[in-house]
């Protein structure tokens, strides 16, 4: 898994019968300390979790992105799997939910 931040969204009409309803979100790869990777692309990937803009979230990648019940036979190679509420590093929070 990897830890990321949503960064936008991402709207498409014409798409695969199993992405249909699905919710699509841009996410930008994030370092444990809470600091967004610049050397990463942003990438989309498809909600299982209910995020949103800003949030910093769990984004399974390749065949694992096919494990949840919303993306299960679907041709999703990312998926955000959950929602971080705090992050602790070493014995000290670099991140915590407000």
């Amino acid at each position: 898994m990897i830890i990321a931040r949503v960064i936008g969204s991402a709207v498409s009409t014409a798409k695969t019968e199993r992405l249909k309803a699905r919710k699509l979100l841009v996410v930008q790869e994030a370092t444990v300390r809470n600091e967004l990777r610049e050397d990463a692309a942003p990438f989309v990937a498809v909600d299982a979790a209910g995020a949103g803009e800003g949030e910093l979230v769990l984004v399974a990648v390749g065949s694992g992105g096919r494990f949840t019940e919303l993306t299960d036979q679907a041709p999703a190679d990312a998926t955000i799997v959950g929602i971080l509420d705090s992050l602790v590093v070493d014995g000290q929070y670099t991140f915590q939910k407000s």
